[in-house]
């Protein structure tokens, strides 16, 4: 996602947003439009009150609906039309956003904005993320089933070299960094996401542990230098996974554990395909709704 022009008007910047889709259907195009850069600053999905799903987009200016059009045709296969509204200035909507999110416990971490501060359960370690310009705060089933997938590998193992690809908020790095106390390495393509990363493992007291940079991949010096990895966490998306399965799988020990998210459920064997073709086998999937996480190891 983009960073906010430095003349950013919110009155100026229409709001796309379509309905009827299922909840798997509007998370698969909000990732399509994030993909993009010349779309979309956000996108978001969100359910209506009969069931069905919705996405939204907010753009920095007019949109060009007809390839928000397109990219639907070509994601879901169907046509659909979006519709445009003026974003109301007077509104805070990072703080409306945040409003609307309830604390999410998953694997023994409780992730909660900062107006839920004081509501941690005992035992839980809490874990702050407020909604900003990158991916992540805890509440997508993608990221519950990695902080459960890491519980149940960390109820088992204590891995040394540690590495959260496609970091987000930083929300996995926090959550190991919590666990181990120990570096995590955190990377991301977007140097929005590595700055608010940063910022994140300041506020949740890991900023000595968490080593946000940006990287396309594995193919970065600094990765390649703290390699071999015994614990490789990655919730990124299908597509990406499936290319970097090689690298991951040359940067790993032989006993490393692999977390895999970021994918539908029917995605879920095309990856698994790419990472066994590399000497991976399965270990566990959790599914939450439509999105599978997979644990991987060796052999």
């Amino acid at each position: 996602m983009s960073e906010l022009p430095p003349n950013y008007d919110p009155f100026d910047q229409p709001a796309r947003k379509i309905a009827g889709m299922s909840r798997a259907e509007a998370w698969q195009l909000v990732d399509a439009v994030s993909e993009r850069d010349d779309l979309a600053l956000s996108a978001a999905a969100y359910e209506l009150e009969d069931g069905s799903w919705a996405i939204e987009a907010t753009c920095d200016g007019e949109p060009e609906l007809e390839s928000f059009s397109e990219l639907a045709r070509q994601t879901l296969g169907g046509d659909i039309t979006f519709s445009k509204e003026r974003v109301d200035p007077e509104i805070d909507w990072v703080s409306r956003t945040q409003e609307g999110l309830a604390p999410v416990l998953a694997g023994g971490f409780f992730i909660h904005g900062s107006h839920d501060r004081a509501n941690a359960p005992a035992g839980a370690r809490a874990i702050e993320i407020d909604a900003a310009q990158a991916f992540g705060t805890g509440h997508h089933e993608t990221t519950t089933g990695c902080l459960e997938a890491i519980d149940t590998i960390l109820r088992v193992e204590r891995p040394r070299h540690v590495i959260d690809v496609g970091t987000g908020t930083g929300v996995l790095a926090i959550a190991l960094a919590k666990r181990l106390r120990q570096p995590i390495i955190a990377t991301d393509i977007d140097p929005v996401a590595v700055r608010i990363a940063s910022q994140n493992a300041k506020k949740n007291g890991v900023a000595a542990f968490v080593r946000p940079f940006q990287a396309t991949g594995m193919d970065h010096a600094e990765i390649i230098r703290e390699a071999p990895y015994d614990l490789i966490v990655a919730n990124i998306l299908a597509k990406p996974l499936v290319a970097l399965a090689a690298d991951m799988a040359e940067l790993a020990t032989p006993r490393a554990h692999l977390v895999l998210s970021g994918l539908l459920t029917e995605q879920a064997p095309r990856v698994l395909a790419a990472y066994r073709a590399t000497g991976f086998v399965l270990k566990r999937r959790l599914i939450r709704g439509n999105w599978a996480t997979l644990i991987l190891g060796r052999g």
